[in-house]
């Protein structure tokens, strides 16, 4: 029986990249040496890295005015890295809040004592769309403007991007990096978990303008991103099975055609799920149709002891982590760019007979 991963991360990564880690794990590259083993010094890793560096610029058009970093940890670990690097405390932070990760980022820069202003925010509509945002309010007083792209947990995307702001704009884009075009040149950083699109949990990427690169000498080093950039993401020790995976994915994304090939592949799944949650009376998801995401797709039966059915259920008939978020309930289906076509169509069978049996 073929087995589906349908977790929103860390998530579903390509089969053949898959195979390839287990082909050259005992020995990269004839080296007598374990990926899991090698040092970061040599000659070998640094080729790893760069040559992932590379792929990306390519794979997204970066062009020489950004900078790439490999950073420890994950999408959380910028919700404080971004205002030390960023902000000096004269500055206030501007967000978008279009879900509980955007508020996680809004939280995390009010702990390390930034002033936070919401210029917007759907929390009243249970962040059922995308807040707009009124371009004519005056940011002179903030040192960027923060937004989520994807909002993981309650499934709406930003899919229009607010530009001639006159002031930095940062984008969490961890959940939806690589699924759908978006234009850098729009953006002064973006940054992204891995665990979503990319590889294994343990590393974020960080593409930043260089001119955003100022020495400060009180920053913790783990996190800052001049630092960072002066030692080509090593400073100290980085997550080097992470980041080899990291490459082996951006190989298999470039191999797939590239990021509008896949696109087109994402849209056609998404598509035909929200399609056949559309015309059932049995499940219902009540996003604004304009902000749905591509990526994470939730529904529910309406009841939470029902939906629980359908998750003992799917994972009998191998589609698996359908559940929701703990604090949002219901259901949801990851499509990342790894999660094939027969995989949706197998969630969309299985939905199916779900629902002629418990109607």
């Amino acid at each position: 029986m073929p087995i589906y991963n349908f977790s929103a991360g860390p998530a579903m990564l390509p089969p053949e990249v898959i195979t390839q880690i287990q082909a050259e794990l005992p020995s990269l590259a004839n080296s007598g040496m374990s990926i899991l083993e090698i040092s970061h010094r040599t000659k070998l890793f640094e080729n790893i890295l760069n040559t992932a560096k590379a792929d990306l610029r390519a794979l997204l058009n970066i062009s020489s005015d950004y900078e790439i970093l490999f950073m420890q940890g994950g999408g959380t670990a910028q919700f404080a890295a971004v205002p030390l690097n960023l902000v000096t405390h004269s500055k206030k932070i501007a967000f978008i809040d279009s879900g509980y990760w955007s508020m996680r980022a809004i939280q995390e820069a009010q702990t390390l004592g930034f002033t936070t202003a919401i210029l917007a925010s759907s929390q009243k509509q249970n962040y059922t769309n995308i807040p707009k945002l009124d371009i004519s309010t005056p940011l002179d007083d903030y040192a960027y403007l923060h937004l989520t792209t994807n909002s993981t947990i309650e499934g709406l995307s930003i899919h229009a991007i607010p530009n001639n702001l006159k002031i930095p704009l940062v984008a969490d884009m961890s959940s939806n990096f690589l699924a759908e075009p978006y234009n850098i040149n729009d953006f002064d950083l973006v940054y992204a978990g891995a665990q979503k699109n990319l590889g294994p949990a343990g590393v974020s990427v960080v593409i930043i303008k260089k001119r955003l690169l100022v020495s400060y000498s009180n920053i913790t080093s783990v996190m800052n991103y001049h630092l960072t950039a002066q030692k080509n993401s090593m400073f100290n020790t980085p997550p080097v099975f992470a980041i080899y995976t990291v490459g082996l994915v951006l190989k298999w994304l470039k191999a797939q055609g590239g990021v509008a090939a896949i696109y087109e592949k994402n849209l056609k799944k998404a598509q035909l799920l929200y399609q056949f949650i559309d015309n059932s009376k049995f499940y219902t998801n009540n996003i604004n149709k304009k902000d749905r995401s591509l990526t994470n797709i939730t529904f529910t039966t309406g009841s939470s002891s029902l939906d629980e059915k359908v998750i003992q259920a799917a994972t009998a008939a191998g589609c698996l982590n359908l559940k929701g978020h703990r604090s949002f309930g219901g259901l949801r289906a990851s499509l990342y760019n790894a999660m094939p076509l027969e995989g949706v169509l197998a969630l969309i069978d299985f939905l199916t007979t779900f629902e002629e049996n418990n109607r």
